[in-house]
Formats: C-alpha cells, structure tokens, sequence
C-alpha cells in the first residue's frame, strides 16, 4: 500500500506543478499584449496535467484491483494421458 501512496503523491505534484504552469501561462497570453502565443500552450498543458493526474489514479485503482482478485497461477497440461 506504500508505493501505491507514492505513486499518487508524486502524480498529484507532478500534475499540480503542470497545472499550474499551464494556468499562469494562459493568463499571460491572455492578458498581456504581444503573448497570445501562450493562450493555447497554456490550454495544451492543462489539459495535458488532467490526463496525466487521471492516467496515474487509472494505474494505481487498475494495480489495486488486480491485486484483490487473488487469482492463483494455474497450470494446466495439455498433453494427451494415454488410456492403460
């Protein structure tokens, strides 16, 4: 349960520290004469930060699931037994 914790802790920074980026970048192309450049960058990161934040809680509910199943390993033969 431990890496599952880091896992989300390091892909709420990440996509904090993008998201924000991304917000401030936007404000700037918006307000600021000269920078319109910055207004669909800006957008382009914050809708790259959600993705990012959603993949990772996608992995790690995805890596949680898969390990309550408790599904043994099964090995099966495939070969013929001969009838005595």
């Amino acid at each position: 349960m431990k890496s599952k914790v880091k896992i989300l802790n390091v892909v709420k920074y990440v996509s904090l520290t993008s998201l924000t980026f991304g917000i401030i970048s936007f404000f700037i192309g918006l307000f600021v004469n000269g920078y319109s450049v910055l207004t669909p960058i800006g957008v382009g990161i914050v809708i790259g930060s959600v993705f990012i934040f959603l993949m990772g809680v996608f992995f790690v509910v995805t890596e949680e699931i898969l390990n309550k199943m408790h599904l043994p390993n099964r090995i099966v033969s495939i070969t013929k037994k001969e009838r005595p």
